[in-house]
């Protein structure tokens, strides 16, 4: 990889990193005394309030508490959750698993699923097949994340009651081995991954397709076809590598979409992720938690655009020759 090429793009989000972080801090007292609203006390005497801003540093003039903060989070100490008296670091490692696994579970499934229908649908267009999953997928684009997790709980939770409607295990289960406990695990992730495949799906299949129709018009497409290789061999291994391209960006692109529809997907299905913990956060009016995981997101997102950045440099040979 160009050494230059690399640098650059890494030097653009620690760049954007250190301006998330800025962000983060006064972000969170443009919206008023942080005090009163993070002690959840509007009836607080003055003496309390004091007591607070000084257990909080926020009794010190505003660069003061910028170069606390500053300071906090390079050392990665992100203050203490007014909810749980934890540290925000011990409250975030803990969800944070859990939001990875589903997170990981319904991307990858969507991926693979979107790009296969995408192949099938591009290669038999103006077909039965095409209509059916440009149907069903455009379907799935339209509709809202918390309207797709409620109709799932609905139907194989309380019609047919054959899935948990919620949490990441039985509570009280009493597990005889670590596989026990892993699946039940699992048969508490299907109802929540297959909200966030759905809540996916439709935008990774319509990229797929649109990206197939334009490279099986391409003149390469034509001369192995005049060669007399054989259609499957020619989608396969030369049309569906290049019109892999796009979807790589694209996955980068979405995941700050993936992380809003997590924080709803695990509130509906009170999945204990982030995006629980978030929800949780703003109910309580949590600003350090708030400001922690909104730093985690955000460094979530700088992390997969340059990872696909890096990885769009490995399949496009024309980013390769600038």
């Amino acid at each position: 990889m160009n050494a230059r090429w690399l640098s650059g793009k890494v030097a653009a989000a620690v760049f954007t990193l250190l301006f998330v972080i800025v962000f983060n801090f006064f972000l969170f007292r443009v919206m008023g005394d942080p005090t009163e609203q993070l002690a959840r006390l509007p009836r607080a005497t003055p003496e309390e309030i004091d007591k607070l801003r000084g257990q909080y540093g926020l009794d010190r003039p505003l660069m003061g508490q910028f170069a606390d903060y500053m300071g906090d989070t390079a050392r990665l100490d992100l203050g203490t959750s007014q909810r749980s008296r934890r540290d925000v670091v011990d409250e975030i490692w803990d969800a944070l698993p859990w939001t990875l696994l589903l997170v990981g579970t319904g991307t990858l499934i969507a991926t693979l699923l979107g790009t296969w229908m995408g192949v099938k649908a591009a290669t038999r267009r103006g077909k039965k097949t095409d209509d059916a999953l440009l149907g069903f997928n455009l379907f799935t684009y339209a509709s809202p994340e918390y309207w797709i997790g409620i109709l799932l709980i609905l139907v194989f939770a309380v019609w047919l009651p054959i899935l948990p409607s919620g949490l990441q295990v039985t509570p009280g289960a009493q597990f005889n081995s670590a596989f026990a406990e892993i699946l039940d695990v699992a048969k508490h992730l299907i109802l929540p991954a297959t909200a966030m495949t759905l809540m996916l799906l439709g935008q990774y299949f319509l990229i797929m397709r649109s990206s197939m129709v334009d490279i099986l018009t391409e003149d390469f497409i034509t001369v192995k076809r005049a060669t007399g290789m054989r259609w499957d061999r020619v989608v396969n291994r030369h049309a569906v590598p290049n019109a892999l391209l796009p979807l790589v960006t694209l996955s980068a692109i979405q995941f700050g979409s993936v992380v809003a529809g997590a924080i709803t997907i695990e509130t509906i299905f009170s999945w204990p992720g982030l995006g629980e913990l978030t929800f949780q956060a703003i109910n309580d009016k949590d600003f350090p938690v708030l400001q922690g995981t909104f730093l985690i997101f955000s460094f979530g997102v700088i992390l997969a655009n340059l990872l696909a950045d890096c990885l769009y440099f490995y399949l496009d040979p024309r980013v390769q020759s600038k």
